[in-house]
């Protein structure tokens, strides 16, 4: 599987069906997460807590990649996020909302793994749209 189809499959597989048990395989454990020019050590139980986070939020997540370019070992990749806002999250009340979010990850892989991680979602134009936050 080239690296382009390894994250993907990550994300879309391992990702939108929590499977916990498989994310050794897709994650390095020096895997950093990259904010900017800063990174931060997160390795293969980083992510799994991440997961398990996100989850609480919304239980029902799904990840479709919708785009993807490569350069060397980088991947970029386009997704769509779906999920049901069922926890708390950023001292926001569950809504029951389906929310939608655009976003871009944006993964540097070293022998089949992701040994850094970063990127962005579209989480306040998915809020908006919700009316879960209102314009002041």
């Amino acid at each position: 599987m080239d690296n382009a189809k390894r994250i993907k499959y990550f994300y879309e597989h391992v990702v939108s069906n929590h499977l916990l048990d498989e994310v050794s395989e897709y994650i390095s454990e020096s895997c950093v997460l990259r904010i900017g020019d800063t990174t931060f050590p997160v390795g293969v139980e980083g992510m799994k807590q991440h997961m398990i986070e996100v989850r609480k939020t919304y239980p029902d997540l799904k990840m479709t990649i919708i785009r993807q370019f490569t350069d060397g070992d980088t991947v970029i990749s386009e997704f769509i996020m779906e999920g049901t806002h069922q926890g708390e999250w950023l001292g926001m009340k569950p809504t029951g909302k389906k929310l939608r979010m655009t976003g871009v990850d944006i993964d540097r892989l070293a022998d089949g793994k992701i040994a850094e991680h970063g990127g962005a979602v579209n989480t306040f134009e998915a809020l908006f749209e919700a009316g879960i936050v209102k314009p002041v």
